[in-house]
């Protein structure tokens, strides 16, 4: 059980977000609130960057295949170093491009030797000359910082006025920082509830200990939900994965504050100290690999302050990434049992109760697109 404040009960709710004209909206949920779309059905917004791949994985000179929501990608990192985006096929016999092979600043098609540059155009056709060119293909606006490569997938108009995350701990000396992402078979939503609620620590009781979750408060603005939580301990001995991730005392007294926030459409998580420091600071973003959106690749960057000992920090890394991959591997097997739940019965029917997560459902809900995504009942 959750415990709500005041502030839980006087939050302000914003004007709900007008998105341009598009496809008719998602069917309504049967079970409940006929207004209300069924949320496992909204796809994510396209008019975002969004990260496809890591940066390690484009190599010079090579192409690199990748998928959003069904639709195929290549990423082409030329000879200078530099990355762009097209879409992943040749204009003439529609054959993916990154099986092509990139020369200098541009990809050749492996076929025919079509050849096309960062902005799509086909620049050359071997035995048409370059007299009767063909038309092109579709060029995605493309960005490379922090070690990720993210594409604008929607509206290339407006990739210039929606801002690239910041990542100010990523290269602050101060934290360490890993990067991990795996694929998960579920829809985005679910991702974004389970960071959210904290509720849910009795499923990692195995690594953190009977921890007991109290919210401080949360906060909506224009696209965004934010919560703050402090933790106790119900007793019994303190756990290994308690003390890496909070302070000696388990974050009693409410000492340590943990804030998530889903910032549309990435979410981050941060943890303060008592003195305010902030020790924890978790980026990460669902991105949908399928037209269905039933399957995403998550990408995460959790950077954590060094100690005062040197090289402590350091130290302790094997521990800190088994730990987090233990509770990444309960969080994944969770959703994609929600996610099997879903499929089976046809329509969402969760009694949602805690009020962030009711906020964030409608958040999504206005921010997300608004074409249908299938069912797919199992």
């Amino acid at each position: 059980m959750y415990a709500e404040s005041a502030l839980d009960r006087t939050t302000i709710d914003p004007p709900a977000v007008t998105p341009a004209a598009e496809p008719p909206v998602t069917p309504a949920v049967s079970r409940g609130d006929a207004s209300v779309r069924d949320l496992r059905r909204v796809p994510i917004h396209p008019d975002h960057w969004y990260p496809l791949a890591w940066s390690r994985e484009v190599k010079r000179g090579k192409a690199h295949g990748v998928t959003f929501a069904g639709d195929p990608i290549v990423l082409v990192r030329t000879e200078s170093g530099s990355v762009f985006a097209l879409e992943d096929r040749c204009a003439h016999r529609q054959v993916p491009l990154h099986a092509g092979v990139v020369e200098g600043e541009s990809i050749r098609c492996c076929y025919h030797g079509w050849t096309y540059d960062c902005s799509g155009r086909c620049i050359d056709v071997p035995y048409l000359g370059k007299e009767r060119l063909p038309n092109g293909v579709r060029a995605y606006p493309c960005r490379e910082t922090a070690g990720l490569i993210f594409v604008f997938t929607g509206n290339p108009a407006l990739a210039e006025e929606k801002p690239l995350p910041a990542f100010a701990s990523v290269t602050d000396k101060h934290y360490k920082t890993r990067r991990f992402g795996r694929e998960v078979k579920c829809h985005y939503s679910f991702m974004h509830e389970n960071l959210m609620d904290m509720n849910h620590q009795f499923l990692h009781r195995r690594q953190m200990g009977m921890m007991r979750a109290r919210s401080l408060g949360r906060r909506r603005g224009e696209g965004f939900v934010e919560v703050d939580y402090t933790f106790t301990r119900e007793g019994g001995k303190q756990p290994m994965g308690e003390a890496l991730v909070f302070s000696k005392d388990g974050g009693q007294n409410n000492k340590d504050v943990m804030t998530v926030r889903t910032g549309y459409p990435y979410q981050t998580l941060q943890i303060r100290s008592g003195s305010g420091t902030l020790v924890m600071d978790l980026w990460i973003a669902y991105v949908p690999l399928d037209a269905a959106q039933r399957t995403n690749r998550t990408f995460g960057m959790l950077s954590i302050r060094r100690p005062g000992v040197p090289f402590a920090l350091d130290m302790a890394w094997p521990l800190l990434v088994w730990f987090t991959e233990r509770i990444f591997k309960e969080d994944r097997e969770i959703v994609e049992m929600e996610q099997a739940a879903h499929d089976s019965q046809g329509e969402d029917w969760n009694h949602e109760v805690f009020p962030v997560i009711k906020e964030l459902r409608e958040l999504l809900r206005e921010c997300g697109g608004r074409t249908v995504i299938p069912i797919q009942k199992i």
